[in-house]
């Protein structure tokens, strides 16, 4: 029996129909990869029982048990986001004992990848009568196409009043402090001619609150997940205002230290160079794939580390590893919000924010290297801890002894040496740092306490018997 006669409109293996006679268990990509494209494109249906002649002698109801065991066991481990399939049979026989399995694969929402091993994705579109992986190119296209997270023209028109947050970034990290122009923003194609928002920019709108900006910072006591969290938070909104969250986050969670010089003075140095640490948020926020529902950036910070972990596929035909140190080729998955951050001098169009994180770390050793960590549907970040375990040259220093190292070279004021630490309040500056100071009689207030000339110096006899205090201690 020919499979015309089970299905009149089953006439080739086109974009939307393929036959198989049997569904290999040994070697499942071979099946999958059909499953994988039609979920992809425009679905499909996979006839099994069905020869490439389109004869169809059909499987037995044990048989087609086991193939639909089969199916739900690759599905479950190897296809990523799980396909949508339903089934029908169809007797090839007149005693009902052969039937044809028709498995019909619906679109997905998602783009849907093939994992094979822990460390390997592809992504499968389909051609006439096969399956192929796709290109980068087809993966970007394929991920708009989809979801019209990016580059899809909205009824949203532009006014600076709600993009008040985006402007602000730009002002911010611009050389030239400017505001981005209307005629600048459709020159990038951020805008239509008629200045509606395309559907990546709307994520720099103020309003923005979709669950798909969703960044999750936690820094951690020890090496790993199984130690305490001592700091955590998390925030949705505009991407101006995560991407703020998280650059904040870090910069109260991570310690500046002191490092001796040959002429005998000190040179500040952090445990992670701020161009590093934008480079790499501004990177998770441009390149994450924005289709996968329910997950979010992950910001983990450790005694010897940050992982910035996004979601995502690496859309490269080579492993990291595999290109040279800082020459990682720029592939945009979102590139209406690249193009935002383009304009706010956040990020460059030759690809190079690898190029700025190496450079940050030119004078660490090679084992602190900036990498990137691939795994199946995410991509891993990793910064290290430039002060973590160095040299016994390399001093880290708490708040309150950062403003008495300070206050040694001269008298400051409040002003001043709240800078010097991460503390947004003053108030709790005060609270924290500066109180228990005059408390335990190190340093006092010269001035007013209302007065803006005030300042603080050292007080020199308590600080001897400070010292001499904690000698006694330590012995």
């Amino acid at each position: 029996m020919k499979i015309t006669e089970l299905y009149s409109d089953v006439l080739l293996e086109d974009t939307h129909y393929e036959f198989k006679a049997v569904l290999n268990s040994d070697n499942p990509i071979k099946w999958a990869k059909t499953i994988v494209a039609y979920a992809n494109g425009n679905g499909g249906y996979l006839f099994v029982g069905v020869s490439n002649d389109r004869e169809a002698f059909g499987l037995t109801l044990e048989e087609i048990d086991k193939t639909k065991n089969l199916i739900a066991l690759v599905n479950d481990r190897h296809i990523f986001p799980h396909a949508k399939i339903t089934y029908m049979l169809r007797s090839v026989d007149d005693n009902a004992e052969h039937f044809v399995l028709a498995l019909r694969i619906s679109v997905s929402d998602s783009v849907v990848r093939y994992r094979e091993g822990d460390f390997n994705e592809t992504v499968y579109v389909k051609g006439d009568g096969n399956s192929t992986p796709a290109t980068p190119e087809e993966i970007i296209s394929l991920s708009k196409r989809k979801f019209g997270v990016d580059n899809e023209t909205t009824d949203i028109i532009y006014s600076e009043e709600e993009w008040s947050e985006f402007i602000d970034l730009c002002k911010e990290f611009r050389s030239d402090k400017s505001e981005p122009s209307i005629k600048e923003l459709q020159n990038e194609e951020i805008l239509s001619k008629d200045k509606y928002a395309k559907s990546g920019f709307v994520m720099f709108r103020d309003d923005y609150n979709e669950d798909d900006s969703l960044i999750c910072c936690r820094l951690w006591r020890g090496t790993s997940k199984t130690s305490d969290v001592l700091d955590s938070g998390k925030i949705k909104g505009s991407l101006p205002k995560v991407l703020r969250f998280a650059l904040n986050f870090i910069e109260r969670n991570t310690k500046t230290g002191w490092k001796k010089t040959n002429t005998g003075g000190r040179e500040e140095i952090r445990s992670y160079p701020k161009e590093a640490v934008r480079e790499a948020l501004v990177n998770a926020i441009a390149h994450r794939d924005y289709s996968i529902r329910g997950t979010q950036i992950d910001v983990d910070i450790y005694t010897d580390r940050i992982d910035v972990v996004s979601p995502g596929s690496w859309l490269l035909p080579k492993d990291y590893y595999d290109y040279p140190l800082g020459s990682i080729p720029s592939i945009r998955r979102n590139s209406i919000i690249a193009a935002c951050l383009d304009v706010a001098n956040l990020m460059e169009r030759g690809g190079t924010g690898f190029q700025t994180m190496i450079e940050s770390y030119k004078d660490s050793e090679p084992e602190k290297q900036p990498c990137v960590m691939i795994y199946p549907g995410f991509l891993n970040l990793r910064l290290f801890d430039r002060l973590y375990q160095k040299e016994q040259n390399v001093m880290t220093l708490t708040d309150s002894e950062k403003v008495l190292a300070s206050l040694k070279e001269c008298p400051k004021s409040i002003k001043e040496l709240q800078a010097l630490t991460n503390y947004k309040s003053r108030s709790r500056f005060l609270e924290d740092v500066i109180n228990p100071l005059i408390d335990s009689g190190q340093i006092y207030r010269e001035g007013n306490v209302k007065s803006p000339t005030a300042v603080f110096k050292i007080n020199e006899d308590n600080m001897s018997m400070v010292k001499e205090s904690q000698r006694c201690n330590r012995n």
